[in-house]
């Protein structure tokens, strides 16, 4: 085995930033950032205690979690979820485009974290709530039923006989879910997409969930029957995002909401709203009292003693203290006296202890304070993002159309685009589909529609809106953006589209997943920023600096729906495919070299140096596409280009240190 040294020296930095800023527990690696249990220790086992209150008495309870930015509000919620996922279901809400929007996104992020398949299960959460009811623990019962669809409904209805909306059709759709052909299809009418008229007749329904009342009751369903399941844990997170009303956020519709599911006494929730303790401060007062009486507690999480900070550095030393002999300290190459020295008080907050970490390792290598680049540490964290959403985010109707349109809205406001106005459309029903911009310097209005119902109707009715806005000239051009299917040609939606979209200046495009999954990626790290859980080379960004980065950076460049819309240029091999047909959505995108050379070159300079195996290893993490001969080949072309060095020419080639070579020689630790 290797002195600890030698594999500090070729290791990655364990204190990646990118772990810092946890966000929906669903989409995070199990185990990826490891914990000290004693770490607001007193908090989980309240939570824990609830959990067991509300399986014994189904009465539902709101807690409001508050904690300082960098407390580890958003890990605390993972954790709970890995401690008790047996033991209730969890569901993870992040921020909303619109508070006319609210139940719908409530509803579809209950059913999204509902389809996740949990740690050592074999079935999602959805089917172990479904058979959770008392019709599946009478065996003889189930196996009568299995092949009665309408038996199955009858014994649903007469088990609960009171309160559930449209019962038939709601039992229908539990039927469904049963059936591997018509899974899918129930699940995305659960969650609230506009289906069309073959799949609402394949599951038996009339209409979609399309509508605030409509959602909120299909939601009650879920409660109503929740006594004879797990509780149901929902987990507000990430709250300083939300929609704002005279400049502050607006938690009167959250703590409506909260109201409601107590008022119609809804049994089996766990409500948990997740706040930074200073937002609670600045908008608790503008919250209804009779509203914040619906909260049963609140929980602060304190900041974190030495003897935790110790735990938390071990913890993400330890993977590398395991491979070395003699073995080292604990802590090495860290030592107690540091902490006391940075947190002379005795108190520091997670993010604050791991930042520090995070600095010192780099100061470890290099032999030396040093700075890292703020864009080498950002491209990092964005391509690690990006790799999230790519990973979870397989089609592009898994987003409603309102978190589409304000996905791009974001991204066109961080791009420097003027006048950028939501609720373009003139139709409440749709509004929340659209915006409009102006182009620097230009006084034409662009509209921007985004629209993936399938449902022909819907589509006919979001025609006559973009019509009536070009009839009283709310816009010079129209841009309608979808990736669903056109409607049939015989419809009449579909002959509006060809009327409208036929000529210049309107036009209508094909957002492919790859651009969806690059606006997604910004829209993580813009709310991060809103809730000061973004943290780049040391310093927590604003959404401001945020904006700023992204500009300098030019994350975006490469995102083919932005080019098509003329906010980035079209790169040179994206003009010579003009006219090739797109590939279909859910392919994966084809790997882009200067993107890996990229990774390569800002691992490297984040790094300070590093073994190349180490290099190998985390390029096969980041592009599974790439092999570990392609990536040793970009690695040697970097070198020729005097961009990194190899320390040591004479040994192995996978056995070499490899540093960063700006305009100075690397120094050997």
């Amino acid at each position: 085995m290797a002195s600890i040294d030698s594999i500090l020296r070729k290791a990655a930095n364990p204190f990646d930033p990118a772990s810092f800023k946890p966000g929906n527990f669903w989409q995070e690696q199990p185990g990826r950032n490891p914990t000290v249990d004693s770490i607001h220790e007193e908090v989980l086992t309240a939570i824990a205690t609830l959990l067991d209150q509300i399986s014994h008495d189904h009465q539902t309870r709101t807690v409001v979690l508050l904690g300082d930015s960098g407390s580890g509000k958003s890990h605390l919620l993972g954790r709970l979820k890995q401690m008790l996922n047996r033991r209730a279901f969890f569901v993870y809400v992040g921020p909303w485009a619109d508070n006319t929007y609210l139940w719908r996104h409530i509803l579809r992020q209950t059913v999204d974290s509902l389809v996740q398949v949990p740690a050592g299960q074999q079935e999602s959460q959805l089917l172990l709530w479904l058979k959770g009811l008392s019709i599946f623990r009478k065996k003889s019962l189930l196996d009568r039923l299995m092949g009665d669809r309408k038996g199955f409904i009858r014994q649903l209805r007469e088990t609960y006989r009171a309160g559930i909306y449209n019962a038939n059709e709601f039992f229908g759709v539990l039927y469904d879910l049963l059936n591997p052909d018509l899974h899918l299809t129930a699940c995305d009418w659960l969650r609230g997409d506009d289906l069309d008229e073959e799949a609402l007749q394949s599951i038996r329904v009339k209409t979609a969930i399309n509508s605030e009342d409509a959602a909120q009751k299909v939601l009650e369903n879920f409660g109503r029957i929740a006594v004879e399941t797990q509780p149901i844990v929902l987990c507000f997170d990430n709250l300083d995002g939300i929609p704002r009303q005279e400049g502050f956020i607006d938690l009167q519709a959250l703590f409506n909401v909260n109201s409601t599911i107590h008022n119609q006494k809804l049994k089996g929730f766990l409500i948990v709203i997740s706040l930074i303790t200073n937002t609670w401060v600045e908008n608790a007062k503008r919250i209804q009292l009779s509203d914040k009486a619906r909260v049963d507690q609140t929980l602060t999480l304190r900041p974190i003693n030495l003897v935790q900070a110790e735990g938390l550095w071990q913890t993400r030393l330890a993977p590398l203290h395991i491979q070395a002999n003699p073995p080292p300290p604990p802590m090495y190459p860290f030592a107690r006296e540091i902490l006391e020295q940075s947190f002379p008080g005795g108190k520091a907050r997670p993010r604050n202890v791991l930042e520090l970490g995070r600095r010192l390792f780099v100061e470890y290598k290099a032999g030396k304070a040093t700075a890292t680049d703020p864009y080498a540490a950002f491209h990092l964290i964005w391509l690690k993002e990006l790799q999230k959403n790519q990973q979870k985010l397989v089609r592009i109707r898994q987003l409603a159309s309102p978190e589409l349109a304000q996905m791009l809205r974001e991204a066109l406001t961080a791009l420097g685009m003027e006048g950028v106005r939501s609720r373009f459309l003139p139709s409440p029903k749709y509004f929340l589909h659209s915006f409009s911009f102006q182009r620097p310097g230009e006084g034409d209005r662009i509209g921007v529609v985004w629209t993936e119902e399938p449902n022909a109707t819907s589509f006919f009715h979001i025609m006559k809106a973009c019509q009536k806005a070009l009839d009283v000239k709310l816009c010079q051009s129209l841009i309608l953006i979808r990736a669903e299917a056109m409607p049939r040609q015989t419809t009449k939606g579909y002959a509006l589209l060809s009327q409208i979209f036929s000529q210049p200046p309107h036009r209508a495009l094909v957002p492919s997943l790859d651009s969806v999954q690059q606006l997604a990626t910004y829209y993580n790290l813009l709310n991060a920023a809103h809730a000061r859980d973004l943290v780049i080379a040391g310093k927590t960004l604003s959404p401001a600096e945020l904006i700023e980065l992204v500009r300098a950076a030019q994350v975006f460049q490469g995102c083919e729906l932005l080019q098509d819309l003329a906010i980035v240029p079209t790169k040179a091999e994206a003009k010579a495919k003009v006219t090739a047909p797109k590939p279909e959505p859910t392919m994966p995108p084809a790997v882009d070299r200067e993107s890996v050379r990229g990774f390569i070159l800002n691992f490297v300079k984040v790094n300070s140096f590093l073994g190349v195996q180490t290099l190998i290893q985390n390029g096969l993490t980041q592009y599974p596409q790439m092999t570990a001969a392609e990536l040793e080949k970009i690695i040697v072309s970097l070198c020729k280009e005097r961009k990194i060095q190899l320390l040591d020419p004479h040994a192995p080639f996978l056995e070499q240190l490899v540093c960063y070579v700006p305009d100075t020689p690397c120094s050997n630790h």
